[in-house]
């Protein structure tokens, strides 16, 4: 009974954009403890789970979390403290049907996640594994290839860019800290190369370099591949591009708006057709949410025209929750799922949602917040999980680089058993 919950409890602290999250500790019979800090989205899905905030406008512009602590502290931990720490599944399901709501809302998602994240490290801690093979197992050897966000805009930033990520992908790397190095030489390349064409370097909530570029969207991918190559990459064979649109924050009234970078309005078969033109032209090898989360019926027409050439990815459409996920495989409106914990709120439903890709044969991208902590919780969940794929920001902004050195640090463990390859290996 040594691994019986013996205390939970929570605090108020702050994100990378400055506003608050809260951080939760659980402590076990054994003296073991485990801690868990949650992030934040900006482009959040309108059918995530609810991230609780107390709405007072005299603390931190209503953005407190207050209550979400005292409910960890009042309500959560009175029920959880005495279950074994290592029944999971059982410490997330008594949260849920104590939360009682399909959104999480009275309890707050980043509640539970808090809870639920810090029960696992606690586990892992008392049965002396890291968190990776404690989640995964013995087989827990595959490291992540990482979606690196280079430019930003959309709402991670005040930029000349519709389009929220522009990411290089390190597919041809021989091991996860060559893709790390690849893509710290781009981005530096990249920063060189913004800089000598008069562009701002500053950088957007993700670490990508924001500028105001006069073509827009289509320019951003012009300048990567620029980079690619100044850096001593061939685009494509050693750096591929990834693409997150974000699309549903320029969608109105059935419309694709464009206006940011004067590219005017579309339709769903337009915007595929965009997409399309640019993946003749550019090593694009993923997009991510390249319409609008309503709009079923364009992810459909959109997987079916692109999805044999390229990844195709649902985020917003499903956000991590196995309802909307299997809908996504019945009508095929994807072929692969971006995970984020904090999109659902607990550690087995994450795990959930990615067995239902893994039994449809699909992709998945386990991924961070705009809004992160230092925590590096999802680096080992990305190597539990051994789906290959990580999203956790550009190389620079210690909140990201927090998850890439936590990598190294389990490459680095793994020694020769560690594994990695690109996900579009034939």
């Amino acid at each position: 009974m040594s691994r019986q919950i013996q205390s939970i409890d929570a605090f108020e602290i702050l994100d990378s954009r400055g506003n608050p999250t809260l951080r939760v500790t659980v402590r076990l019979a054994d003296g073991s403890c485990g801690t868990a800090s949650i992030p934040s989205g900006a482009s959040t899905g309108e059918n995530e789970a609810v991230e609780l905030r107390d709405g007072d406008t005299g603390r931190y512009g209503g953005k407190g979390v207050l209550r979400a602590v005292s409910h960890v502290r009042n309500i959560i931990a009175p029920e959880l403290v005495g279950h074994n720490a290592q029944a999971q599944a059982e410490v997330d399901r008594l949260m849920i049907q104590l939360d009682g709501t399909p959104n999480k809302g009275r309890l707050g998602a980043n509640a539970l996640l808090g809870v639920s994240q810090a029960v696992a490290r606690a586990a892992a801690q008392s049965c002396g594994l890291p968190l990776y093979a404690y989640l995964g197992g013995g087989g827990a050897t595959r490291l992540p290839v990482p979606m690196m966000n280079v430019l930003n805009g959309g709402k991670h930033a005040d930029s000349s860019l519709d389009f929220q990520e522009f990411m290089i992908f390190p597919i041809g790397a021989p091991t996860f800290s060559e893709a790390l190095r690849y893509g710290a030489e781009t981005f530096h390349a990249l920063k060189r190369l913004l800089g000598k064409k008069g562009y701002a370097t500053s950088v957007g909530d993700e670490g990508g370099f924001a500028p105001q570029l006069t073509k827009g969207n289509e320019e951003a991918c012009e300048l990567i591949v620029e980079a690619i190559d100044a850096a001593g990459y061939t685009p494509g064979k050693d750096i591929a591009i990834a693409l997150d649109p974000a699309a549903s924050s320029f969608y109105d009234s059935g419309r694709y708006r464009l206006s940011r970078s004067g590219q005017g309005d579309k339709s769903a078969a337009e915007m595929t057709e965009l997409y399309r033109t640019w993946i003749d032209r550019f090593p694009i090898v993923s997009i991510e949410d390249g319409l609008a989360e309503n709009d079923w019926e364009g992810f459909r027409e959109h997987t079916a025209a692109l999805g044999d050439r390229i990844q195709i990815v649902g985020d917003d459409i499903f956000v991590t929750n196995t309802r909307f996920i299997a809908r996504g495989i019945r009508e095929g409106s994807s072929n692969a799922v971006l995970i984020k914990l904090n999109q659902i709120g607990t550690v087995t439903e994450t795990i959930e949602a990615i067995e239902l890709c893994r039994q449809a044969g699909w992709g998945f991208v386990i991924s961070h917040r705009s809004g992160e902590t230092e925590d590096t919780f999802m680096a080992d969940f990305a190597v539990a999980m051994g789906g290959g794929q990580i999203k956790t920001g550009s190389v620079c902004r210690s909140e990201r680089i927090a998850k890439y050195n936590r990598l190294l640090e389990i490459e680095r463990e793994l020694g020769g058993a560690a594994r990695f390859y690109s996900p579009f290996a034939h």
